[in-house]
């Protein structure tokens, strides 16, 4: 396993590099991953702004910078996604916030579909649910895992699929409504729970 852990890390890729890609892929008008749906292909176009909207408006205050810097060891923060993934677009900038805020922890970034091997190491309920975060220190060796999404947003979709009996696109308007109201802090005093 720390072979895998270290292997992906080392493939990985800066959130920088992964918002290049993303605005490439909007250009040709695609999508990562090997289905590439009119559905993922419209999903990465809206991810692409929505990440640009976060990288602008999510603040992370003094004390929650205090709080992960308290952490010594270096931590690299792995996390597998996809562009057309609608809770990696709400996740990933604020996982970035943190990381530019603290500088002992390093944020990679793999796609799930070339990266199944490590995926299958860490499912959720026996499926591949992204965005994942993997946390490790320096010796490749995982200390939390995270995701894909927040408790409060999991305690929001499993109360409407129990009322619903699915998630439709009522549940997934209602999610984005609930990210843009949020701004990211039930994912911040989630990770700050982990340290």
């Amino acid at each position: 396993m720390d072979k895998l852990i270290k292997d992906s890390i080392n493939k990985g890729i800066t959130y920088h590099k992964y918002n290049k890609l993303i605005e490439k892929l909007v250009i040709k008008e695609q999508t990562t991953g090997k289905e590439q749906t009119d559905v993922r292909i419209n999903f990465t176009r809206l991810n692409a702004s929505r990440m640009k909207r976060l990288d602008k408006t999510i603040v992370l205050t003094e004390t929650e910078i205090n709080a992960f810097k308290k952490t010594s060891e270096k931590q690299t923060w792995l996390i597998l996604i996809e562009s057309w993934c609608a809770d990696g677009a709400q996740t990933i900038p604020v996982l970035n916030k943190i990381a530019e805020a603290v500088p002992s922890i390093d944020l990679k970034i793999v796609l799930r579909d070339e990266n199944i091997e490590l995926m299958n190491q860490f499912l959720t309920n026996g499926t591949q649910s992204i965005p994942k975060l993997i946390i490790t220190n320096p010796h490749n060796q995982v200390l939390h895992v995270w995701g894909p999404r927040s408790k409060a947003a999991t305690e929001l979709v499993t109360a409407y699929k129990k009322e619903h009996g699915e998630i439709d696109d009522i549940a997934k308007k209602n999610l984005q409504i609930w990210y843009n109201k949020d701004k990211g802090k039930s994912i911040i005093k989630d990770l700050l729970e982990l340290h």
